[in-house]
């Protein structure tokens, strides 16, 4: 796991992966403000964490939980509904604004580790 990582890590570097920090309640408890995460492409799956640029302010980034995906859009909502500003309040999001899924937490350190069940 270390040296998977530590390639990811140094591909992120070269690549320029995006790198994401979570910032409010929305997520919790999966999430919490500050926690940082490494974001990599892949398939939005129901159920799994997701990236995507805000539909109203293209420069916002958000984490939040993929509910329902089809061929065009993607549904997502925080885990802390009441906290969230999601799907509920959007719509659904086009896909070519999901970047991607959060796939480790490097920060803080007590809380670092791989997101792939998330």
């Amino acid at each position: 796991m270390a040296v998977l990582l530590a390639v990811l890590l140094g591909t992120a570097r070269l690549v320029t992966l995006p790198r994401v920090t979570v910032e409010g309640p929305s997520m919790l408890p999966t999430l919490l403000p500050g926690d940082r995460l490494l974001v990599l492409p892949g398939p939005v799956r129901p159920g799994r964490l997701v990236v995507v640029s805000h539909p109203r302010d293209p420069g916002l980034l958000l984490v939040k939980r993929a509910d329902a995906v089809d061929g065009r859009t993607v549904t997502v909502r925080g885990d802390n509904r009441s906290a969230s500003t999601d799907s509920r309040h959007f719509g659904p999001v086009p896909r070519r604004l999901v970047l991607g899924r959060p796939v480790y937490r490097y920060t803080p350190a007590d809380r670092s580790g791989w997101l792939w069940s998330t």
